[in-house]
């Protein structure tokens, strides 16, 4: 079986298209095909954000010629920073946009994954690690107390140039996840961004801390798997991604 996933990402973003087919290779019997439009940002800021959001339009039209089976807005911040439970009006502006040129994928977002994945794992109290400068790093964590979950801690590591995100090293974003406070948390959220690198990092990191950590990146792959009715059981990238696996 085959399955093709259109993505939308920021044009200075490399990340996603790395770990996310990465993880979706651990995925028996379903061969997963990316097919990607890209937005041109380069500073991750309100102004930088809003351009960009503003060619999801010419976007969503390149993927739906793809003929893809799900659509991935793959861009946290720029929708969680454009106001509270606005991941529900893009997913939605997105489907009616591919609907109208007669094809009807999945349409998911990365700030709606996210929400979805760590309530769908029991998840209610968590801790993030976000590369964001603090003003926007605010802007997720009240965006996720919105959507019925308790920031308990959060770690922002003020980068503002989104390539430099993406090479991130994991031993930094590995050492803000040491500083958080983790008592009475359900989940870290070792990366609240899909280019900043985490999923080399995601294993070892919930031996280390003890609890369930997952990414932007695992929740997306997580939320399409759902979508498309494939069974969850991948090895090596985080409890959330083994949630079907028959343990013995």
């Amino acid at each position: 079986m085959v399955k093709r996933i259109g993505l939308i990402v920021p044009s200075s973003n490399v990340t996603v298209e790395t770990e996310l087919p990465r993880i979706l290779r651990g995925v028996e019997d379903v061969d997963f095909t990316f097919h990607s439009s890209r937005m041109r940002m380069h500073a991750v800021t309100p102004e930088g954000l809003a351009a960009m959001n503003a060619q999801r339009e010419r976007c969503v039209v390149e993927v739906g010629d793809a003929g893809v089976d799900a659509v991935l807005y793959a861009c946290l911040v720029a929708i969680m920073a454009t106001g509270l439970g606005e991941h529900e009006h893009a997913e939605f502006a997105v489907a009616e946009q591919l609907a109208s040129g007669g094809v009807n994928p999945a349409v998911l977002s990365s700030a709606g994954a996210l929400p979805r994945a760590l309530h769908e794992s029991g998840a209610r109290r968590v801790a993030l690690v976000m590369p964001y400068m603090r003003s926007l790093a605010e802007q997720v964590v009240a965006y996720l107390e919105n959507e019925g979950l308790d920031v308990a801690d959060w770690r922002a590591l003020e980068v503002s140039d989104n390539t430099e995100v993406g090479c991130i090293p994991p031993e930094r974003v590995m050492a803000a996840a040491r500083d958080l406070d983790l008592t009475g948390v359900d989940a870290v959220v070792l990366s609240c961004c899909v280019q900043m690198p985490s999923l080399s990092i995601i294993e070892s990191a919930e031996r280390e801390l003890g609890v369930p950590v997952l990414s932007a990146a695992t929740a997306g792959a997580y939320c399409l798997l759902r979508s498309l009715n494939i069974p969850v059981d991948i090895p090596n990238a985080g409890s959330l991604l083994r949630a079907d696996a028959v343990t013995v």
